[in-house]
C-alpha cells in the first residue's frame, strides 16, 4: 500500500488524533470531516476500533501497511511486551528521531531531510529514513546542511527535547541515550488494541 498523499487535516479528524503533534486540525472541528461530520454517532465494532487505532499510529508515523505489519512482526519476536516494543522500534527510526531532536518540523520533513543525504549516523552519511538507530548512535546534519533555512526555522520553533535524547547545541547533533518509556509516548494510541488486530 502507498503511502497516503492526502489531505492531512481530514485524515486527522477521521481518525480523532492531531497527527502532526500541534493539535490545529482538531482545534476547530473535533468531529469526523463531511457534510454530517458533527452529527455522527457511528459506535464502532471491536475490529473498527482496533483498525482505527492501527491506523492512528501507522499514519502518525508516516508508514505504509506493508512496512508497518513487517516492523510489528519484528517487535513480536523481541522480549517484552509486544505493543510497547513495536512503539520503541518505532520510536527508533531515524526520520522519528530527527524530528524529535528539532532538525524539522513533521516527520514527512524529517524523511525528506534523511532522503535528500542532510542527515549523519555517527558521522557517516544516512539517506534511509526506515534505519533503525542503536542506543549510544548519534545523530547529527552533515557541515553543508546546518545552514539550510528549513533546519533554522524548525530549531527555533521546537518546543521540547524528549529525555531519552542527549543535544549538544555546539556540534547541533544528539546522542539516543536510551530507550523510551512507555508514558513518554502518545497516550492516544492503545498499542494493546494494535496487538490484537494483528493476531487475530
Amino acid at each position: 500500500m502507498a503511502r497516503y498523499t492526502g489531505p492531512k487535516f481530514k485524515l486527522s479528524r477521521r481518525l480523532g488524533i492531531s497527527l502532526s503533534g500541534t493539535g490545529k486540525e482538531i482545534k476547530k472541528r473535533n468531529f469526523p470531516p463531511g457534510q454530517h461530520g458533527a452529527n455522527q454517532r457511528r459506535k464502532l465494532s471491536n475490529y473498527g476500533m482496533q483498525l482505527q487505532e492501527k491506523q492512528k499510529l501507522r499514519h502518525t508515523y508516516g508508514l505504509g501497511e506493508k512496512q508497518f505489519r513487517t516492523l510489528f512482526a519484528k517487535a513480536q519476536k523481541m522480549q517484552g511486551i509486544a505493543g510497547e516494543n513495536f512503539m520503541f522500534l518505532l520510536e527508533s527510526r531515524l526520520d522519528n528521531l530527527v524530528y524529535r531532536l528539532g532538525f524539522a518540523n513533521s516527520r514527512a520533513g524529517a524523511r525528506q531531510l534523511v532522503a535528500h543525504g542532510h542527515v549523519t549516523v555517527n558521522g557517516k552519511k544516512v539517506d534511509i529514513a526506515s534505519y533503525a538507530v542503536s542506543l549510544n548512535d548519534v545523530i547529527g546534519l552533515r557541515e553543508k546542511s546546518r545552514g539550510l533555512s528549513s533546519v533554522k526555522e524548525a530549531l527555533e520553533n521546537r518546543a521540547f527535547i524528549p529525555a531519552y535524547l542527549e543535544y549538544n547545541d555546539t556540534a547541533i547533533e544528539g546522542k539516543y541515550i536510551r530507550l523510551p518509556e512507555r508514558a513518554e509516548l502518545s497516550q492516544e494510541i492503545d498499542e494493546k488494541q494494535i496487538v490484537e488486530f494483528y493476531n487475530r
